[in-house]
């Protein structure tokens, strides 16, 4: 009908279009009411409303969303199931928490727009302690999603349960149920855990409260422990083999050659853990300790579960790649195995039945996460903990300031060997401080002195022997050879290193070759060393001990970080945290450069020197077996006199006090605010904590290293360096500041505030 052949009577007339039925503002309805449709959608007659978490970045949208469930989608969309919704223009990943009959929200519900996968890959437990995480760092819970769920394998996904081999349906008994390469059932593994070996000492004998800890962990109760772990080298008990003939560089085939005690104290642990009927997680700093934890437990009779066999434990590491680690993660999931291993992430696994939660060497950096809310594994585990009702075990050679704050707060109780034990398992430890090589004259300058070469010298008739160098490369700071100023890039500003001999001078920063390099001051161009890396100290060693295989081991060196080495006469020079664990022992250990470890300023310098050094020393030999750890340099006399006693405690306790003198954490709460300026300002202005009692800066703060500081060469002059405030309280008023701080952060991203900022609570350093 055109405009001129209609009646005047129905000029005015709106024509009607074909009528769609509408969204339901609210899905309150009663029960047995049919679901109404939106549009030609039919909506899910049962709970047809999900509550979502997206994945959002923005702080302010850190909250659960309600959408309609589609009837096509009612059976898979259950809590824990990956789906994807619409969130204004865009298609966002998210989570479904839970189902509901009704949504409290006023305006029209969307729905599903997919379901991702039916695999309920977040529980009820992990949903809460991501939650609990996110509150207790100021973050949000998508940022801590993304840390606890691996990225989805599909094929991983759809593979049979139990892996592509067929499991056996019985299981013959106690001890084959656990023996290595005996695949059992997981729903025999709590039932028919393995027995003891009788013939094995166990690992917590030596230990007050060891034999208690472990009671506590069979009749299923949940106790807290901080264990500072005896040094050792190897099983106990375990016959060693002769080594044969060019296998001194190889791993031996008896792993209980290469694994060491801890690692066989915390498997005992694990199984206590099982044999209550229980599962186990335990959290190592990276993949080495993986490893000599997984020989530890198979020692203990539990198989590896993999995709062609079915076994007892699975490890959770970033090295697996994503098809074996989700593998993994869906096979603790779905209750196949109870034992879990693995890297920071793994705190987070979905362990079924938890009851022990163990972390050890907390001290290590791995352990922090980099990356937002930067939560540390071990802080993550004492809240699952607590949640779960579980078991917590912190477990190191050393002792970190925080663990000691734990005991002396009577949240966890000490598990450590009396001194008599302790002496009779340490290595004879020397510090070779320029008083005690005074008698030598010049020559106590050196940077190998006459007393350690003898001491390598001699311990290279019986073994190898283990040199520690701060730094890795060949000389990775030069300066001028004539008036020692630090020599810098011409581009960038960066400092120069010599990344190899003959090689020209290198910009450590942005890469670039300084051939025609001349000093700005003296105009000089010859440069000599600084400092000496771990290629340079080989090529040194190599001189010095002719005839001796000289090998490297480090992230950076050309073969890499070596594991294990044989037990013939070597020098290993290695970095900290890359000293590879030797068959038998070494029979002498140098600690090279000690002053360089406590040269520079932090809170955590001498706690984190002492931590490597003893790490390193822990692998020598006993003093009755003729073992020696030599500490060359002048450290701080805090933790060099701490190391010649083994005494980490003694030194945590007395860290801990001085902090809690000067109100810095862990006695105290902090949160860090760093960005610029004017961010910073306005989020630490709406905090009600943050007045003039509490606050600290703001003060300028160089940028993340290996980047060249604003306003440097290249840099446009009027941009400011970012900056730093401190906010601090006690720690009664700790998740008060954290809340504060996250709404905050909410206000600023909901106004859209410009500039950067970066919030960070328990920060390892503020200085």
């Amino acid at each position: 009908m055109t405009s001129q052949d209609a009646a005047p009577e129905d000029a005015g007339e709106q024509l009607t279009l074909i009528p769609v039925p509408q969204a339901p503002a609210r899905t309150g309805r009663a029960p047995g009411r049919t679901a109404r449709p939106v549009g030609a959608l039919e909506i899910a007659s049962d709970l047809p409303v999900a509550r979502v978490v997206l994945d959002l970045v923005p702080h302010h949208l850190d909250q659960t969303f309600d959408y309609l469930v589609p009837a096509s989608m009612a059976a898979g969309a259950q809590p824990g199931v990956r789906v994807k919704a619409r969130f204004g223009p865009q298609e966002v990943d998210g989570y479904v928490l839970a189902r509901a009959a009704s949504s409290d929200h006023d305006g029209r519900l969307v729905p599903l727009k997919r379901l991702v996968s039916a695999e309920q890959v977040l529980t009820p437990q992990v949903a809460a302690l991501c939650r609990t995480v996110a509150d207790h760092y100021a973050g949000t819970l998508s940022d801590v999603l993304r840390l606890a769920i691996p990225p989805r394998h599909a094929r991983a996904e759809a593979a049979p349960s139990g892996g592509e081999a067929d499991a056996p349906t019985e299981v013959q008994g106690a001890a084959d149920a656990g023996a290595p390469g005996d695949a059992a059932p997981p729903a025999a593994v709590a039932e028919h855990a393995p027995a003891p070996d009788p013939a094995r000492p166990s690992a917590w004998a030596p230990y007050r409260g060891g034999a208690a800890f472990l009671h506590h962990l069979v009749g299923g109760s949940a106790p807290r422990a901080v264990w500072t772990a005896l040094p050792g080298r190897v099983a106990e008990g375990v016959p060693a083999q002769a080594p044969r003939a060019g296998a001194a560089d190889k791993e031996p085939e008896d792993p209980a050659q290469a694994v060491q005690h801890w690692a066989l104290a915390l498997a005992e642990a694990v199984r206590a853990t099982v044999t209550g009927g229980r599962g186990a997680l335990v959290v190592l700093p990276d993949a080495r300790d993986v490893d000599q934890m997984a020989r530890a437990l198979e020692l203990a009779g539990y198989a590896p579960h993999t995709a062609r066999r079915t076994g007892q434990f699975v490890r959770l590491t970033a090295d697996e790649g994503p098809s074996p680690r989700y593998r993994s993660f869906l096979a603790a999931l779905r209750g196949e195995v109870r034992i879990v291993i693995g890297t920071r992430a793994a705190a987070f696994a979905p362990v079924q039945d938890l009851g022990l939660v163990a972390c050890w060497n907390d001290g290590e950096e791995t352990l922090a996460e980099p990356r937002s809310p930067y939560p540390h594994a071990r802080e993550v585990l004492a809240l699952r903990s607590e949640l779960e009702g579980a078991a917590f075990l912190l477990g190191s050679v050393s002792r970190t300031v925080q663990a000691q704050a734990l005991l002396e707060s009577g949240w966890a109780r000490e598990v450590a060997a009396p001194r008599e034990v302790l002496r009779a398992r340490a290595p004879r430890v020397r510090a070779l401080t320029s008083v005690e090589l005074a008698a030598e004259g010049a020559a106590a300058a050196a940077r190998l002195p006459s007393a350690a070469w003898r001491a390598v010298r001699d311990a290279l008739v019986s073994g190898p022997v283990l040199v520690q160098v701060p730094r890795a490369g060949y000389l990775p700071v030069v300066a001028c050879a004539r008036c020692r100023t630090a020599a810098h890039c011409g581009t960038c500003h960066g400092p120069l290193m010599l990344p190899g001999p003959g090689a020209p001078p290198q910009c450590a920063w942005c890469g670039a070759l300084a051939g025609a390099w001349s000093c700005d001051e003296c105009h000089w161009t010859g440069l000599r060393s600084v400092r000496v890396g771990s290629g340079r100290t080989a090529e040194e060693l190599g001189r010095a001990f002719p005839g001796v295989a000289v090998r490297v081991s480090g992230a950076s060196a050309p073969g890499g970080v070596i594991s294990v080495v044989g037990p013939r006469p070597a020098v290993i020079v290695a970095t900290p945290g890359a000293e590879p664990v030797a068959e038998g022992g070494y029979a002498a250990a140098l600690l090279l450069d000690a002053a360089l470890s406590t040269a520079h300023v932090g809170l955590a310098v001498a706690q984190d020197a002492l931590h490597r050094w003893l790490a390193a020393a822990g692998l020598v030999r006993s003093a009755r077996e003729g073992g020696q750890v030599l500490l060359v340099g002048d450290a701080a006399p805090g933790p060099t006199n701490a190391l010649v006693r083994w005494d980490p405690a003694g030194f945590a306790d007395r860290e801990l006090a001085e902090r809690r003198e000067l109100d810095l954490p862990p006695a105290v709460r902090v949160a860090a605010v760093t960005g610029d300026r004017q961010a910073v300002e306005a989020v630490v202005a709406r905090v009600g904590l943050a007045d003039a009692s509490t606050t600290l800066g703001p003060v300028e703060v160089p940028e993340a290293a290996g980047r060249p500081a604003r306003g440097g060469a290249g840099r446009d002059p009027s941009l400011q360096p970012p900056v730093r405030t401190i906010v601090r309280v006690p720690l009664r008023e700790g998740r008060l500041l954290a809340r504060e701080l996250s709404a905050s952060l909410a206000v600023r991203s909901a106004k859209r505030e410009g500039g950067s900022v970066r919030v960070q609570l328990d920060p390892k350093e503020m200085l």
